[in-house]
Parts: C-alpha cells; sequence; structure tokens
C-alpha cells in the first residue's frame, strides 16, 4: 500500500530533472533531496533539501541515503558501485539498479548487451586506437559516428569520421576507449520513455526529436511516423526493458530508416529531454511517472491529452555570462503555451536553459512552427 504524505526521494543530481522531479513529486506528498556538487543548483529551490558534494562522493551519497525513503539518479555520472554499497548499507532501496546504471555508462558494453538481446542496433565496433578505427572503417564503411565509450551526452564525445583523412583527428579528440558506429541514413529520430513499475510497465506515446549540431531542437508527439513505424517503435522500447533492471523511466533514442525499420540509438535510465513534452501533453508527466515507479507507487496513465510541440531554449552567446532572457513577454502572451525555466544563472552557447511547450488540438507541423517562432524570438542578453 502506498505511503504518502511522509515518503522521501532521494536523487543524485540537482539540474534541471532533479528540479522538474521536485515539481512532480509534491503533489504526490513526497519530499525530494537532491546532491549535486554545485552549491544552490538548479532543483535546490523546489526541493525539501541539497546534500552538497560530488556525484560519486560516498559520504555525500551515504547521507542522501540515510535521509531517503528511494534513492534514484537523474545524472548517468553517480558511481553504480558506490550506490549500490549505499543501498545495502543504509537499506535504502536504488532504482533502477545499480547495474542498469552500470551497463548504461558505457556505450560499447550498452550496445553489445542490448545486440545479444536480440534489439536492433547499428553496425558498431570497439577501438582502441586509430589503427583499429581505421581497420574497423575499411568494414563498416564511410561516413560513421566516432563515440566516446563513457561521459558523452548532448552531442559531447560524439565525432563525425567522414573519410580516412579524419581518422587520426577524430581518435585524437576523444583521447580514450571509442566506439565506432555505422551512419545510419535516418527518415527521423524518434524516442520512446518507457516506465517500469511495481504494477507493471508502459511506454509513453512515440516522440520525433529534431536535432542540429548533435543537440536536441525540438520534440513533435506524436511523432510524425506511419502508424507502423510508430507501433515497431513502441515494441522496440518493449524489448529495451527486458534488459534494463529496477523500476523507473527510462529515454529510449530511436532511429527510424528510411525504409521504415527502427534501431535503437541510445538510452538514459532516467526521464529525458524528449520527454519533457509529458508535463503538459500527457495526463501523468515522465517525472511524476518516474517518482511513482521509484517509490514504488502504481503508475499513471501515459494516455496523451492533445498533440504537442516542445522547443528547447538553448545559450546563444558566445562566452560564458549571466543569463538575461529577453523576449519573455510575448512568449508569456501566447495562448496555450507553457514556459519552463529551468534556474541556471550562467548561460554558454547551446546550454540548455528552458523549454517552450505547446499542447492544443491543432496540426502538428502548425504546432512545431508556432512554437519554433516564439522559441527563436527569445535571446539572452
Amino acid at each position: 500500500m502506498t505511503r504518502a504524505p511522509g515518503l522521501t526521494l532521494g536523487v543524485v543530481g540537482g539540474g534541471q530533472l532533479g528540479r522538474m522531479l521536485g515539481e512532480a513529486a509534491a503533489p504526490l506528498g513526497v519530499e525530494v533531496v537532491v546532491s549535486d556538487p554545485t552549491p544552490d543548483a538548479p532543483a535546490a529551490p523546489v526541493v525539501r533539501d541539497q546534500v552538497v558534494g560530488g556525484f560519486d562522493d560516498e559520504a555525500t551519497l551515504r547521507e542522501l541515503g540515510e535521509r531517503a525513503d528511494y534513492l534514484t539518479f537523474e545524472i548517468e555520472l553517480a558511481d553504480p558501485d558506490v550506490l549500490e554499497r549505499v543501498g545495502r548499507e543504509t537499506e535504502t532501496p536504488v532504482h533502477p539498479r545499480p547495474e542498469t546504471l552500470r551497463t548504461i555508462q558505457d556505450k560499447l558494453v550498452q550496445k553489445r548487451r542490448l545486440r545479444d538481446a536480440g534489439v536492433p542496433v547499428p553496425a558498431f565496433r570497439g577501438v582502441d586506437s586509430a589503427g583499429e578505427l581505421r581497420e574497423a572503417l575499411d568494414e563498416l564503411g564511410y561516413p560513421a559516428m566516432l563515440k566516446a565509450r563513457q561521459g558523452g551526452y548532448d552531442g559531447r564525445g560524439n565525432v563525425p569520421v567522414h573519410g580516412p583523412d579524419d581518422v587520426e583527428d577524430a581518435f585524437a579528440a576523444l583521447d580514450g576507449p571509442a566506439m565506432v558506429e555505422e551512419f545510419v541514413d535516418f527518415e527521423r529520430e524518434l524516442a520512446v520513455m518507457g516506465c517500469v513499475g511495481v504494477d507493471g510497465r508502459d511506454t509513453f506515446p512515440v516522440t520525433e526529436t529534431i536535432h542540429e549540431e548533435e543537440i536536441l531542437r525540438e520534440m513533435v508527439a506524436p511523432a510524425r511516423a506511419p502508424a507502423k513505424v510508430r507501433e515497431r517503435a513502441r515494441g522496440v522500447a518493449g524489448d529495451v526493458l527486458d534488459v534494463m533492471t529496477g523500476r523507473g523511466v527510462y529515454g529510449i533514442e530511436l532511429f527510424e530508416t528510411r525504409d521504415g525499420q527502427i534501431l535503437l540509438n541510445e538510452i538514459a535510465p532516467r526521464p529525458h529531454n524528449s520527454g519533457h513534452w509529458t508535463i503538459e501533453g500527457c495526463h501523468t508527466s515522465q517525472f511524476e511517472q518516474h517518482v511513482r515507479a521509484v517509490c514504488g507507487m502504481p503508475l499513471g496513465t501515459t494516455a496523451q491529452r492533445a498533440p504537442t510541440a516542445t522547443a528547447n531554449i538553448l545559450g546563444d552567446v558566445d562566452g560564458r555570462q549571466e543569463a538575461s532572457l529577453a523576449g519573455l513577454d510575448a512568449a508569456l502572451r501566447t495562448d496555450a503555451l507553457a514556459v519552463h525555466w529551468y534556474g541556471k544563472r550562467e548561460v554558454y552557447r547551446l546550454r540548455k536553459m528552458g523549454h517552450l511547450t505547446l499542447s492544443t488540438d491543432r496540426e502538428r507541423d502548425a504546432l512545431l512552427g508556432s512554437v519554433r517562432e516564439v522559441r527563436d524570438a527569445l535571446t539572452f542578453e
């Protein structure tokens, strides 16, 4: 039986995801305590408390575990070995399980595990030197994408390799163990937020994700793909959930190929930018669903309220400076538009500072055009 109010959820990471988890947890009667190395992190103003300390610092995570009924994470930099030990010694359940985090943190391990489970993935090879990269590309062909095995996100740690002349510089740019993946000539990129709870599992509607410079710019839901392709994507997402262990929400990024097939790109064992649209677009947001799942509550419905488009607000300045957003009044005057600000005090180029969501009964192309227009009128002074 669910106990609320009175539950405390400990979250490793106090960025924008921790902030939105705190916003979603409060109506359920769940208090959130986050840990983050940055004092007064973005989540701090909306959660019960923040423990200041590193993502992999055992003393920090132990304090978090001692104060919480359940532990989760909003960033993959958490140390799975420390989380496992702290969870065991404080008797605080950790979800998703540390073994899932251990698998996800290494892109090569992740891809091998999923391939072996029958999940469709692009062809890939592990490479530890420029020579191995050249040999792999003799087989995979050019162009290809070279990815750091650990630590990459938001396009960081990804280097395109267009031809043989790029091999040396590409490997040197990553400076460590890597994985090279065949180039996928996709029709569109898709994402599915999967969720696993005590009472089963479910998936949110398939989302179309639009990237530029490897950064997610906009999302449209449901995706502008044929119904059979969307159903195939949800099926692949279900196969991915079979491989994961532990409760929670999983961001599953996919490619739709030119012939309508689905290939897995990457997985995030947490709420993900591609699911932010669910806050206004679904009856249960990805953040509420994650809180429900981790805390052992029944899952909410994943049904969509209306067609939805979301645009990220990204830094448009060359250097680092104090964040001051201009043009917000026009956005706030736009009917049915929701503004989300992440509480970051400093802005730099392409940093995710917030997002806009438009959810209403309109054609998806028109929704996307409208939310882009509002977003493009915003700028950092």
